[in-house]
């Protein structure tokens, strides 16, 4: 649409609240998804005897259909309700000189590369609905004046905004209010509504003794039955891992499917002291057929200046056909059960879905590694501005690393990386304590197998760097292996991202708290917002060089994308190694203990260069973010949830 122009001072029209309420481009929860009314109408009358392996291999099968038919109704619904709400969603807001407007001899252009959604991607069904209500409200002349790019940027802005406020989740899915959440309900939660003070932090329910907790598990339905999977067995692990393959998180449109490996899991879920007993699943009781699991992994997390011992619940999945047996909240209760036993009453767990409450919530962020592949797997597209020849080039990385000291980390620098990990993330209201053995599990254990020269299995990557003068350990970085499969592509049939782990820096230390000669790493940091300028731009200059390396070692790997959410110091280095913006987000949650919010790094607004990602609208940074006015471009988040 040409620029817009008018001799009279024009009608300022609000789009905001007309924005909000269109439906959002749907993507998957990543890690953790507890609610009982998920797939509500899928399970009836199912043959248990008849869940072959082979229908479950399938990609496109006829569960795939059934769930594609279920998101057109639940988006026509959505259209619906959208529909009888849109009278009331244009206000006219005339002082307000911020809002989206028309302006006389002015064109309200959207600035070059900050907008994630294309204009000519948006639903032509909600253009004209909004162009509808604009008339209605202002007349056809305004009607015909609002620009697709401010649509477009008010999507966007909205849809920020939203989940920043809890209304929505990740892709846009609602929030719902607590008396439609029945488990989370009864559960010690706490409310979607509640204001929590400082002094109010702490435990919602007491611990009891484990005389005073249920020893009995909890009752599933008929023929059905409890088992414990020992991943120290092969065939085991095996089925947990083809349950998760075929079952576990995927986007809406069935192309891509994470790709949990057994030597994944195994990394995953044994960490040292770990409770083979929180490796829960359910089976057909007449085929013994695994068709559910949960599990459950011990950690010391500290939440600002109090430790506590909790479980970290991962990987509840259901088989897609028995969604309706209620079985998700049965293995809630259950893994909850086991460990109160074990005298732990706290949990930590993550969901792109809204659940009653997040304590903090975060965006994850992209960074092509290899454009092409991207590109033909329907993963990303080529922006209308470049060529696909452009886009390589723009994403070339060097063909090696650049940093001096930079190395793989080895089994000698376990303590040395503990105790410089432990100090610099004093400096996060919420992280891990790591002791060193957990560190060597983590960072160890899952380097794969040498074979011929070739390192099969790997799953973490780590890099420390050593000073060539005093070789003190002064940096770490790490990230690790988490692919997907991708459905129905004749070309490809994996897609390999390498996903932002642990780090750490001793450029944030006063000069006297070198690793080396420090006796104990207890004592805690400046806060990350309060940190000086010169000590935020010298780790901003040090994590850009850390993880462009790793992603060197990354490209070398073949990995074909590398993400990062905006938790740590991750909004650093994100803008200027040409990280996008994606439209996935995860909440962060804690069982059984109230906390006050922790910043999720949402304060970041990179300038994009938009493309389509993952069959929903993200973007690929063009290097040069920037951050809310007034905010600290970091997060107090400080542990990564796998």
């Amino acid at each position: 649409m040409p620029p817009v122009e008018s001799k009279k001072e024009p009608e300022v029209v609000d789009l905001t609240d007309a924005a909000s309420r269109t439906p959002a481009a749907s993507v998957p929860a990543i890690s953790f998804v507890p609610d009982e009314d998920e797939g509500a109408d899928e399970g009836d009358d199912v043959d248990l005897a008849n869940l072959s392996p082979d229908e479950e291999s399938n990609p496109v099968t006829n569960s795939d259909q059934a769930s594609k038919q279920k998101n057109k109704k639940k988006k026509s619904k959505a259209l619906s309700k959208a529909r009888k709400k849109l009278s009331a969603a244009l206000v006219p807001n005339s002082s307000s000189s911020s809002s989206t407007s028309a302006t006389t001899n002015t064109s309200v252009e959207r600035e070059p590369n900050s907008t994630t959604i294309e204009s000519d991607t948006l639903n032509p069904e909600v253009v004209e609905r909004l162009r509808a209500e604009v008339a209605k409200q202002h007349g056809d002349k305004v009607a015909s004046q609002i620009k697709m790019s401010q649509i477009a940027d008010v999507i966007e802005k909205m849809k920020l905004k939203e989940v920043a406020k809890g209304n929505v989740g990740i892709g846009g899915k609602n929030k719902k209010d607590m008396a439609d959440h029945k488990f989370w309900g009864t559960q010690p939660v706490p409310k979607l509504s509640e204001e929590i003070e400082a002094d109010q932090e702490g435990p919602i329910e007491p611990c009891v003794p484990r005389s005073e907790v249920q020893q009995d598990p909890y009752p599933l339905p008929k023929d059905f039955e409890w088992c414990t999977l020992d991943l120290t067995k092969v065939n085991e692990t095996q089925e947990v891992y083809e349950l998760l393959t075929n079952h576990y998180v995927e986007d809406d449109d069935a192309s891509f499917r994470f790709d949990y490996s057994s030597e994944f899991l195994s990394w995953a879920l044994k960490p040292p002291g770990y409770f083979p007993s929180w490796h829960i699943g359910v089976r057909v009781s007449s085929t013994r057929r695994l068709v559910a699991f949960i599990s459950g992994v011990p950690t010391d997390l500290r939440v600002r200046q109090k430790t506590i011992r909790c479980s970290e619940i991962n990987f509840l999945c259901v088989h897609k056909k028995l969604r309706s047996k209620r079985l998700a909240p049965v293995l809630i209760k259950e893994v909850t059960r086991r460990c109160h036993l074990e005298g732990i009453f706290q949990a930590i767990y993550t969901a792109g879905v809204v659940l009653p409450t997040p304590f903090s919530t975060s965006r994850y962020y992209h960074r092509s590694l290899n454009p092409i592949k991207l590109v033909e797997i329907g993963f990303s597209s080529v922006p209308r501005s470049m060529t696909l020849a452009r886009m390589v080039r723009l994403y070339s990385l060097p063909t090696a690393t650049s940093t001096p000291g930079f190395r793989e980390m080895e089994e000698k620098d376990v303590p040395a990386v503990g105790k410089l990990l432990r100090r610099f993330l004093t400096r996060f209201e919420m992280a891990p304590h790591l002791n060193d053995d957990e560190c060597r599990h983590m960072f160890m254990s899952g380097r794969g197998v040498d074979e011929d020269g070739v390192r099969k299995g790997q799953v973490t990557w780590c890099y420390v760097v050593e000073d060539p003068n005093t070789h003190a350990i002064t940096d770490f970085v790490s990230f690790y292996s988490l692919p997907s499969t991708v459905m129905r592509n004749p070309k490809h049939n994996s897609l390999k991202a390498a996903y932002a782990f642990l780090y750490a820096s001793d450029v944030v230390f006063p000069p006297r708290s070198s690793t080396s000669n420090i006796e104990e790493e207890v004592d805690f940091l400046p806060s990350w917002h309060e940190e000086s300028d010169v000590a935020r731009s010298a780790l901003k200059r040090r994590l850009k060089e850390l993880f462009e390396d790793a992603m060197v070692v990354a490209k070398k790997a073949d990995f074909d994308v590398f993400n990062a959410l905006t938790i740590m110091d991750n909004n650093l280095f994100i803008p200027d190694l040409k990280f996008g913006a994606g439209d996935g987000y995860l909440n962060f949650y804690l069982y059984n203990w109230r906390i006050q919010s922790i910043e999720g790094g949402q304060a970041l607004v990179a300038p994009q260069l938009s493309t389509t990602i993952g069959g929903s609208q993200k973007s690929i940074g063009n290097g040069a973010g920037k951050i809310e006015p007034g905010i600290k471009d970091g997060s107090g988040i400080g542990i990564v949830m796998l």
